[in-house]
């Protein structure tokens, strides 16, 4: 017996009839049937892509250091891919922007100094200090405009001082004053990001910038700007790896293939100042005898926080609270990585 087809437009064929009613029904049912299988593809689809975009390390950077030459050159990608992560790089202007977009779920881990990690951490970030590079205090320097007749950090008294609130020139600036017999108070500071500070530097709308490397050195070579003091002697100027708390704690292999990436490329990079400074000039613009002073200031390596550090940091966290910088005292230690490095 020949089984009967059915035809939605006239209903069946080889059999008996179907009523309109009975056809429309039909139809109904078949497109039910159709969106319920792409709803559950989308759904399949959407879990896959989730799944894909929980394997991202989210990665925030500056124009400058380790991280960029690590950018540049791959180097990350090629230690994570084994683990199943890819790389998501974001540039910042400085640090403290940077953790700021920790602090609200956008970056799983990144570079600053020493300063924007006691902001963060008053502020409640859930950052954790995961390692650091050694003090490099000549990296950092309070400049003025080459004709100034400013010679002396004493001499700022009253002054417009430009700088990037809560960045490491932050507490360079406070401590120069203090060597120099000065209170914080005896300033203007003028909080400006990098690039506007040196507009205003150079327009003369600020007498005095307090900044770091590459932005010192390009000033130092372009413009002839004037050392006041650096942070020899003053200040340590430590640049610290962060990460977020949940991050760090669940993803230990992944931190490690960070610091083995991060110590890798130190380590050429060490020896090889001229070639990493013709290296980075290619990425980020910046000329190679600018990016030569500035990496020949460096100091190159990665390591474990250890005792000391915290205490240097404990010390910047509460001359900060002293001076009514951030709201409430911090304990660093609480924000230590203690799941090893």
């Amino acid at each position: 017996m020949t089984k009967p087809r059915y035809d939605l437009r006239g209903g069946l064929v080889g059999g008996r009839e179907l009523s309109v009613s009975q056809i429309f029904l039909f139809a109904w049912f078949l497109r039910l049937a159709q969106v319920a299988v792409v709803a559950a593809l989308g759904i399949l689809v959407g879990s896959a892509s989730t799944l894909a975009a929980e394997k991202v390390v989210r990665v925030g950077y500056q124009k400058y250091g380790t991280f960029l030459l690590l950018k540049a050159r791959g180097s990350l990608e090629k230690n994570l891919q084994p683990l199943g992560f890819a790389v998501e790089w974001t540039e910042f202007p400085g640090g403290p922007q940077l953790l700021e977009a920790l602090n609200v779920g956008a970056l799983d881990f990144g570079i600053t100094g020493e300063a924007p990690p006691i902001f963060a951490q008053a502020a409640g970030a859930p950052l954790v200090y995961v390692a650091d590079e050694p003090a490099a205090p000549l990296s950092e320097a309070i400049l003025v405009p080459k004709d100034s007749q400013i010679h002396s950090v004493a001499e700022l008294k009253g002054k417009k001082v430009a700088l990037n609130k809560g960045s490491n020139v932050h507490y360079l600036l406070v401590k120069a004053l203090e060597k120099a017999g000065l209170r914080y108070a005896d300033v203007s500071p003028v909080f400006l990001k990098p690039s506007d500070a040196r507009a205003a530097f150079e327009h003369g709308d600020v007498d005095a910038w307090a900044i770091w490397d590459p932005f010192q050195a390009s000033a130092e070579i372009a413009i002839q700007a004037r050392t006041l003091t650096n942070g020899d002697g003053i200040v340590s100027n430590r640049q610290f790896y962060l990460g977020e708390r949940k991050f760090v704690e669940s993803n230990p292999a992944v931190v490690k293939a960070l610091l083995v990436a991060i110590k890798d490329v130190d380590s050429w990079a060490s020896g090889n100042v001229e070639a990493a400074a013709t290296e980075l000039s290619l990425v980020v613009g910046i000329p190679a005898p600018v990016l030569k002073l500035a990496l020949g200031r460096e100091a190159w390596d990665v390591r474990p926080i250890t005792p000391d550090v915290i205490a240097d940091q404990q010390q910047i966290a509460d001359t900060f609270f002293s001076l009514g910088l951030i709201p409430k005292p911090i304990k660093v230690q609480d924000a230590v990585n203690n799941n090893g490095s």
